[in-house]
């Protein structure tokens, strides 16, 4: 159900979610000061009550109203990267509900960098908690109709267009000393962070003080068909064939140029920054063609596509 940003904003000023486009993915937002608003997402989501939420606010200057420390590090990573794919986790004040922290002391934020999002979020004056718009463990949806098709077509979608990144945002821990640790990789590269934070502050974390952060599960970002993943084209093309002799259908997605399987294929560039902004569009297209298998390339592991790599490798399980 597509609604206007007037209607998005007023039905989350009355504690209702509503899906809401960025950058990253589509978003299901709720008011994040508003616990059982913040309930409603869990529910939706199908969600652990132990998983945080990203809250989403305006401008830098709201940080102070949710994080007890915001150290040098974390400021100079803000204004090199927001409005942008970069959420940071900080120490909590002690007023922020426990529910958008997901039992932890800490707290995530990001300021969105979507034209869209940010005139929400001043238009409604709030700062809204968003995981993406899908059943937990699902897909993530990059475009309004893929909202729809997991949520169904009751849910209230602000229509953004196509998401520009196409992944979910970088992960960034920041302790109150300045430590800093990588959580979930992005487009925002571990060097970008680096050459803003410096690569020392790494070495102060202890691995039992590193906070959760969403997008960890080991089943993640998964299309309901099964798949295999595939480190290289040959293989993969000998699993087509093995399948079309046991009478099983599937499809492929390739990485950059090369021989395909005798199938249904995708093929995406060879440029991490064109493939994550095409996968999830193309895997929910895969998922559409209701074939017994999909068989999926991963890409090189090499740190430019850590992102991507991340994330299929989270889609296999």
């Amino acid at each position: 159900m597509r609604i206007s940003l007037e209607e998005a904003a007023s039905k989350l000023k009355r504690g209702e979610v509503v899906a809401i486009p960025t950058e990253t993915v589509y978003g299901l937002a709720a008011d994040a000061k508003n616990d059982a608003a913040l309930q409603q997402i869990f529910a939706t989501k199908q969600r652990p009550a132990d998983h945080p939420l990203i809250v989403h606010i305006a401008d830098i200057s709201q940080v102070n109203d949710w994080a007890a420390a915001f150290p040098e590090t974390a400021v100079k990573l803000a204004q090199a990267f927001w409005p942008g794919a970069l959420t940071l986790v900080l120490p909590a004040k002690n007023h922020v509900s426990k529910i958008v922290r997901g039992g932890e002391p800490t707290i995530a934020l990001r300021v969105p960098n979507h034209p869209v999002a940010l005139a929400l979020l001043q238009q409604s004056g709030l700062c809204v908690a968003a995981p993406s718009a899908n059943l937990f463990t699902q897909l993530s949806p990059t475009t309004a109709a893929h909202v729809e098709t997991s949520l169904g077509e009751n849910m209230p979608v602000l229509d953004g267009g196509a998401c520009s990144v196409g992944i979910e945002s970088t992960i960034v821990s920041v302790a109150a000393d300045g430590a800093w640790q990588l959580l979930r990789p992005g487009m925002i590269s571990e060097a970008d962070i680096a050459r803003v934070a410096g690569t020392f502050q790494q070495a102060n974390l202890v691995k039992n003080q590193t906070p959760k952060a969403p997008g960890q599960h080991a089943l993640h970002y998964s299309p309901r068909t099964p798949l295999q993943l595939f480190k290289d084209k040959f293989t993969l093309i000998k699993a087509c064939e093995a399948l079309t002799q046991a009478n099983l259908t599937c499809a492929a997605l390739l990485i950059g140029a090369g021989d395909r399987p005798n199938c249904i294929v995708t093929q995406l560039s060879n440029q991490p920054a064109e493939v994550a902004e095409q996968l999830y569009s193309a895997l929910h297209d895969l998922d559409t063609l209701k074939v017994d298998r999909l068989l999926l390339e991963l890409p090189p592991n090499t740190p430019i596509w850590a992102a991507v790599l991340d994330r299929l490798s989270r889609a296999g399980g």
